[in-house]
């Protein structure tokens, strides 16, 4: 598989046909030393855009794993699925994942953001985590004060893509 946005949401769609193959996906993603472990990134990555439901069942797997990837192209697409999973379960509209997504797995990927953010992570991660610890925050208050610190320590050497989202989290945190 090429990382086309193409060949992704294909292979996203093969697992959305048969949700069987999920299992298979967490193995190989979690195979954190091997560079195939980022397509399967990839791939779980538009499964979860396409629905995020069918990660329900996989949450405790998901989650007590997180924190082993390391290769930076599947950093990124782990720490956008904590967003979706941070956006869903504090969507106004009721949903599966509110139902869910226990405090154990928020903790682990609360704990796997703030690594991403202390860590020496591209920017992208870093912003996906900011936004997911500034939704958790409304639930454990003691995030905002942390995220508050790390964003104002590392603001200036950071890039602008950090700093951008950096002001825009900081700006409702101060409200």
């Amino acid at each position: 598989m090429n990382h086309s946005r193409e060949k992704r949401l294909h292979y996203a769609n093969l697992v959305i046909n048969n949700p069987k193959l999920i299992p298979k996906l967490l193995a190989v993603l979690f195979r954190v030393d091997d560079k195939i472990s980022c397509r399967a990134a990839w791939v779980l990555e538009f499964m979860c855009h396409e629905n995020l439901e069918y990660l329900i069942p996989h949450l405790d797997t998901f989650t007590a794993n997180i924190h082993k990837v390391h290769l930076d192209p599947a950093v990124r697409p782990i720490a956008k699925i904590c967003e979706y999973l941070a956006k869903a379960y504090y969507a106004k509209t009721p949903n599966k994942i509110q139902l869910h997504l226990n405090p154990i797995y928020q903790e682990r990927i609360i704990a796997v953001c703030f690594d991403y953010m202390i860590h020496d992570e591209k920017i992208a991660p870093k912003a996906y985590s900011m936004n997911t610890l500034y939704l958790f925050g409304a639930d454990y208050d003691w995030i905002h004060p942390e995220l508050v610190i790390i964003l104002e320590r590392d603001f200036q050497m950071q890039s602008s893509g950090f700093k951008a989202r950096a002001k825009h989290i900081l700006k409702k945190l101060k409200k």
